[in-house]
Formats: structure tokens, sequence, C-alpha cells
């Protein structure tokens, strides 16, 4: 009988704790949901803007769906603007600066992590102290310095910056490394690796999601920046997806529809990139600790 009536406390405590973590799955589900929705209505009101005639845009009420579906909106929004030459001109800026920010930032952080010189932890430091200042500090002094190169209206400006590191990339990379035991890095020597053998042979597969995670920031700042584009290049032909997509607004009348499906397009790379790396992503966010240099 006190077996049987055990074994009833225990059920009903189970089942206590099974209702309390119910309830709490539930309300961070409708959180979550509100939160889904909040982010996806503006997305889906550009397909259904996308899809529709321009007659149907400034209706009121609202069709919150196309009563007929106007695909040749993306063809001519395509057309309006010179969309694929500024296309292929983002494409090359975005995987020049993601190559450079990324190599040259894992470059400054296995050094600054992992090698032992005087000053280390004063340039790690500045580094960290460098995230403090808002870019638009050294823009006229930097936009001087280009001009007095010869560089302007070219590339060299979007381009050039991104190899000399990434002050947050870096951080990131030695945070991450930081949980990675250096004993790796002893094994690797006794076998007579160089430093450069440790970090791409052992390091970089290693921090595969710390990587990953770089490149979608990387790629994603590279592809939406609209300033430094809008400052240095004049030659129409040279310009990116973003000055195009906004020279849009910049007419008397604006072709809602055939802008919002030339947006969509111009979202594609970022949403097939992040897809493609998720689950790195996820693991190099949810990796990176507070440690400091040790």
């Amino acid at each position: 009988m006190a077996v049987s009536q055990s074994a009833v406390i225990d059920n009903a405590r189970s089942a206590g704790r099974t209702a309390k973590y119910s309830v709490k799955d539930t309300v961070r589900f409708l959180i979550l949901l509100v939160g889904s929705i909040a982010m996806l209505y503006p997305l889906l009101w550009m397909i259904t803007i996308a899809l529709k005639g321009n007659e149907e845009i400034f209706k009121i009420p609202p069709d919150w769906y196309p009563k007929e579906f106007h695909l040749e909106n993306f063809v001519k929004g395509t057309q309006t603007i010179n969309f694929w030459q500024t296309f292929g001109n983002s494409l090359f800026i975005a995987v020049a600066c993601t190559i450079g920010q990324v190599v040259s930032s894992v470059l400054v952080g296995y050094g600054l992590g992992r090698l032992r010189f005087p000053g280390r932890k004063m340039w790690f430091s500045f580094f960290v102290g460098s995230l403090m200042l808002p870019g638009f500090v050294g823009l006229v002094p930097i936009f001087h310095l280009f001009i007095s190169l010869g560089w302007y209206n070219t590339y060299l400006p979007l381009i050039v910056p991104a190899f000399l590191g990434n002050a947050t990339f870096t951080f990131l990379f030695i945070q991450f490394t930081s949980t990675i035991p250096k004993s790796f890095d002893e094994a690797s020597k006794i076998d007579g690796a160089g430093d450069f053998q440790i970090l791409w042979h052992v390091l970089v597969p290693m921090s595969m999601p710390v990587i990953v995670t770089m490149v979608i920031f990387a790629f994603n700042g590279a592809w939406n920046q609209y300033l430094e584009p809008l400052i240095y290049i004049a030659d129409q032909s040279k310009w990116t997806l973003a000055i195009a997509l906004a020279s849009y607004a910049s007419n008397w009348t604006t072709q809602w529809n055939y802008f919002m499906a030339a947006d969509l397009i111009y979202m594609l790379p970022m949403i097939i990139i992040f897809f493609l790396g998720q689950k790195y992503f996820m693991q190099g966010l949810g990796s990176v600790n507070s440690a400091g240099l040790k």
C-alpha cells in the first residue's frame, strides 16, 4: 500500500511538472508566433504588391492578395533600371569584401588569440575599443585619402579596406578559438607544423561555425552598403544594386510593383546564403563566450 501511495504521489508531481512546462511552452510558442508574424508581414506584403497591377496598389480598402498575378512585373522591374549589370557589380564587391574581411580577421585573430608577443593585450584592447567609434568619424579624412590616391570612381575604396581586418570579426574569432585547447597547437608543433599550417589545418576546420557566421555578416554588410558606393562611385555603369534601386524613388512617379519585384530579387542572394549556412550560423552565435585573452 505504501508503495502504491508513493507511486501516486510521484505521478502527481510528474503531471504537475508536465503541466507547468506545457504552459511555459505554450506562452513561448505564442510569443514566437507573434514575433514571426511581425517579421514576415512586410515580406508577404512586398510579395503581394510585386504581383499586383499598378491600379490595385493604392486601392482602398486594400486587397490582401492580388486578384490577378502579374508575373511580368519581375521582368519589367529589372528592365526599368540596369538591373543585371548593377547586380553583377554588387556581387563582385560583396564577394571580394567577404573574402577580404574573413581572411584578414582570421589571420589577425590567430595572431592575437594564439601567439605570445609583447603588447598583445594592448592591441586586443585597441581592436575592442575601435568598436566604440562610429563609422562616420573617419568618413571625411578617409575620403580625402582615397581622393589623393586617385581611387575615386573605382571599387578600390570599397574593397581594399576589407583586407585590413574587421574588429568585430576578429573579436568573434578570438572568443571562439579561446574555447579550443592550445594542446592542439602544441601537438601540431611537435609534428613540425608552422603557424600557418596550424591555422589552416587545425583551427579553421574546428572554427567553421564562427567563420560561416562571419561570411554571412560580411556578405550582408557589403551587399547592402549604400553610403560608400554613393560617395565614391560617380559612373552609373559602376553603380551597385542598392544605388540603382534607390533611383526608383527619385522619379516623379514610382512604379511600386516594379520596385517591389526588383527588391525581392535583390534579397535572394542573402536569403540563399543564410539558409545554406543556417546550421553553422546558429552554432557560431551560440558558441562565442565572453572570455577575454588568456
